[in-house]
């Protein structure tokens, strides 16, 4: 069975950003950015449905 992660409410996601990075978006700015997200997400929703071995390792964390 495959696990269907909740939706992301990019909205919310939007006002968070805005209020940490002490940001004031218009409305217009903030729909757009909404629809950015979305495509992103539906972009990358295939790379992220892409089912990996249980076997594969995570990479390394490399320091210098």
């Amino acid at each position: 069975m495959k696990n269907t992660p909740a939706a992301t409410d990019w909205a919310a996601y939007i006002r968070q950003m805005e209020s940490v990075l002490a940001l004031e978006l218009d409305d217009v700015r903030r729909q757009e950015l909404l629809v950015q997200f979305s495509r992103i997400a539906q972009m990358a929703q295939p790379l992220m449905d892409l089912p990996l071995d249980s076997r594969l390792e995570i990479a390394g964390v490399y320091r210098a």
